[in-house]
């Protein structure tokens, strides 16, 4: 296959992290990570900061600070 280069991989890469690429055009940017060291670390980072955002969103935040910013939202709305 030919490579897709680092632009178009850096593009495509959170959909293809996703698998929102179609198969052939998967192949290419996996061939292509794993064939550069700047693109892997690149695809690291998207993954490591994903899973971190994810395990954030299953927490529940502190009582008072949900009741601090639903007051805001609400006093900001208000006016």
């Amino acid at each position: 296959m030919s490579d897709c280069g680092c632009e178009k991989a850096r593009q495509d890469l959170e959909e293809y992290l996703r698998n929102e690429v179609c198969k052939t055009q998967h192949s290419v940017l996996k061939e292509h990570i794993d064939s550069c060291p700047e693109c892997q670390e690149e695809a690291l980072v998207a993954t490591t900061l994903t899973e971190v955002v994810a395990r954030a969103c299953k927490e529940s935040a502190p009582e008072e600070l949900r009741d601090q910013v639903l007051a805001r939202l609400r006093s900001a709305t208000a006016h």
